[in-house]
């Protein structure tokens, strides 16, 4: 799919922008191809990128911590997982950081549990019990969980 072309006026593009950020939070890598699709030139995408972030419109760090928080709580990602999206965005390592600390370890603990144990049940055909260690910790891993982590419950598996 390839984006439609606009010609905006700056004033017309930064309306349009307020806009688009209002409806939800966005990156900065995210407002800025919006704006590229508008035509407008790189002097006036960095004007209204500075105007919506000094209007409070474009805020990293709440993206970051908005985005980290929904991904964990909605899709059960992990921190790895949602550390790699955001460095996609091109989010800051800080506010990577500041997002990631906002979750709480023992809801981090909880839903780490949740997903190991839907796992477990999903393969509780499978015999070989290192096959499906294997595909437990793949599956886990997949979903953005910390090795050692994972390492450490699975040792578990088999002792019970």
């Amino acid at each position: 799919m390839q984006l439609i072309k606009q010609h905006l006026t700056p004033n017309q593009a930064l309306e349009k922008a307020k806009q688009y950020c209002g409806y939800q939070e966005r990156c900065h890598s995210e407002v800025k191809t919006k704006l590229y699709s508008f035509s407008l030139t790189t002097p006036e995408v960095d004007e209204i990128l500075s105007k919506l972030i000094e209007e409070n419109y474009l805020n990293e760090e709440r993206f970051a911590i908005t985005y980290a928080g929904g991904k964990f709580r909605i899709k059960h990602w992990g921190k790895v997982k949602i550390k790699y999206e955001l460095k996609k965005k091109g989010v800051s390592d800080y506010c990577i950081n500041k997002a990631l600390q906002e979750i709480a370890e023992e809801d981090y603990l909880i839903v780490f549990e949740k997903v190991y144990e839907e796992s477990l049940a999903a393969l509780k055909k499978e015999k070989n019990i290192f096959i499906k260690k294997k595909k437990l910790q793949d599956y886990v891993r997949q979903r953005g969980f910390e090795t050692e982590l994972i390492t450490e419950k699975i040792k578990t598996l088999g002792k019970s």
